[in-house]
């Protein structure tokens, strides 16, 4: 769809958005869509971010940048803009987005960043389809350039139904994970695994090996973040101002047309209750990695209609038999 969605948020909600938000906190603020790069004024609403002090990022698919598109992302103060690369060659990237040239065209709004230095990560969404290239894309991630590979485990939800059929296995997710952990120290990139709670429970159980404390002078941001964010510290705003913990758990918090985002932050049933881990069910209640993963809220819900349920993807054995 290349035209507004009906009922989208104008450029003076945006900015009433954002200011309300700054009522919150400074978070980074994730431009985003389907395609933002559609919109017109989406210069206008980066720069109204900046002004306000927040980080501001933008995640694209890359095949709309030109020189002028980058040159109004700098001058607006677009601090990052993440692109997507699901196969290390053109052909298994066009196969998995289903579009030909995407792959020729994501390569050249990444060269138009560069020109004008922007700094650009690259988003991965793992699959059973491309399972077999991560190494591949991780190696044209640093070849390229980018300072940063974030990769997402399949999430089978929205546009993600699609390839349901795509999902990798408990097992395999678990050996995907462990694969992304032995690059650090060995990888150029900053390396984040989102929507792949399972990931700060391994990186805990490693660095446990070793010997190691995980501390923010030891691993980064690793160290003091969680696994699964969705209504604690992230949330999802849609393009007609509904309120989701994140992108992929469908359920409405809120609405910022009906009321204040600080109110839906603050207060909202759902917020609270994804807050409250003395709330969630089976074997996610009683893990001793509850705190650092969580386990994915989104996959749950698809799983089961319960958001509170035990993340359906994993495989690890809690200690613990009863809830703390």
């Amino acid at each position: 769809m290349d035209k507004p969605y009906q009922g989208e948020f104008t450029t003076d909600e945006a900015f009433s958005l954002l200011d309300d938000i700054a009522k919150v906190g400074k978070p980074i603020i994730i431009l985003t869509g389907g395609e933002p790069l559609l919109r017109d004024d989406v210069f206008e609403i980066a720069r109204y971010g900046t002004a306000r002090g927040f980080r501001m990022t933008l995640a694209t698919n890359g095949t709309l940048i030109t020189d002028d598109v980058a040159q109004n992302l700098k001058e607006a103060g677009i601090q990052r803009v993440s692109i997507s690369i699901d196969g290390a060659t053109a052909e298994s990237h066009d196969n998995f987005r289903k579009v030909e040239g995407a792959f020729d065209g994501a390569v050249r709004g990444i060269e138009i960043l560069k020109k004008h230095e922007i700094p650009f990560q690259i988003n991965t969404t793992i699959t059973s389809a491309n399972l077999g290239e991560l190494e591949g894309i991780h190696r044209f991630a640093i070849s390229i350039g980018a300072v940063a590979h974030h990769i997402f485990l399949l999430v089978p939800t929205g546009r993600g139904k699609n390839l349901a059929d795509q999902a990798l296995p408990a097992d395999e997710y678990e050996k995907a994970l462990h694969w992304f952990y032995e690059q650090r120290g060995k990888s150029s990139l900053q390396l984040k695994a989102t929507c792949a709670p399972h990931y700060y429970r391994i990186l805990r159980q490693r660095a446990h090996e070793k010997g190691e404390r995980v501390t923010f002078e030891t691993h980064g941001l690793d160290a003091v973040t969680r696994g699964c964010l969705a209504g604690i510290g992230f949330c999802f705003v849609s393009n007609i101002g509904t309120v989701q913990p994140c992108g992929y758990l469908e359920v409405d918090c809120g609405n910022v047309r009906k009321a204040p985002f600080s109110e839906i932050w603050e207060n909202s049933e759902i917020f609270r209750s994804l807050r409250n881990l003395s709330l969630y069910e089976g074997k996610c209640g009683y893990c001793e990695f509850i705190r650092v993963c969580g386990g994915c809220r989104a996959r749950a819900y698809e799983a089961t209609g319960n958001f509170l349920a035990e993340e359906p993807l994993c495989t690890y054995k809690p200690r613990a038999k009863t809830k703390a």
